[in-house]
């Protein structure tokens, strides 16, 4: 009777991954990547940006993936009609399934994967940093508008929605809270940090990370 070989990817070493959450204007979207080009790793965008999120409340007839988010986490938000229970229950399912999929899918090239629940679907996967990215509100919603060139009010309207927004999907589809700190190795204040230093911070820490036990396969 033959007995089966080891399991697929057995003795591969565990590349070295980030997971990325910020509140609105921590300064993320420059991080990350530079984090990721450091590392010699990908950079894994997250699922939505601020210009879909803020889409979906302006065209509530809109049908795709981010409605059916928002009606996943109920009709508070965007008044996104969810319909039929059971057809909301089943799109929930599938949301969560697909995201979890592409997460362990990125996690297996290594990077830096940014939102997506990454800190709560790795949570306990050798190699992985989980870097939170936070700061005073009226400098985060500076930021964001410098950085999308839009003005200071609708920057504080896309960070009223978005936090929230990104927090109650996390809730509803996996049951975490991703403001909670202590889901995280490292949380950083970009409003004292400059993104440089926390770029810094993040890469060396996340090569102290994987150095450490389990880091390795075999």
């Amino acid at each position: 009777m033959s007995q089966a070989g080891p399991p697929e990817g057995a003795g591969r070493a565990v590349l070295p991954v980030v997971t990325l959450f910020e509140s609105y204007g921590s300064g993320a979207g420059y991080v990350g990547p530079r984090v990721a080009q450091a590392l010699g790793l990908p950079f894994h965008q997250q699922a939505f940006s601020s210009e879909e999120i803020e889409a979906a409340e302006s065209h509530r007839e809109h049908e795709g993936l981010l409605a059916r988010v928002f009606g996943a986490v109920g009709t508070s938000y965007g008044g996104l009609d969810v319909g039929d229970v059971t057809a909301a229950q089943r799109d929930k399912y599938e949301l969560t399934m697909e995201n979890t999929r592409v997460v362990l899918e990125e996690a297996d090239q290594g990077g830096v994967i940014m939102g997506r629940n990454g800190a709560f679907i790795l949570r306990d996967r050798p190699a992985t940093l989980h870097v939170r990215l936070d700061g005073p509100l009226e400098q985060r919603v500076a930021r964001a508008a410098r950085d999308a060139g839009i003005d200071v009010e609708r920057a504080r309207k896309r960070q009223k929605r978005e936090d929230q927004v990104r927090a109650d999907m996390s809730l509803d589809l996996y049951g975490w809270d991703p403001r909670e700190v202590d889901h995280y190795d490292l949380v950083l204040n970009t409003g004292l940090l400059d993104l440089d230093t926390c770029v810094a911070i993040v890469v060396a820490a996340a090569r102290l990370k994987a150095a450490g036990p389990g880091a390795a396969g075999g």
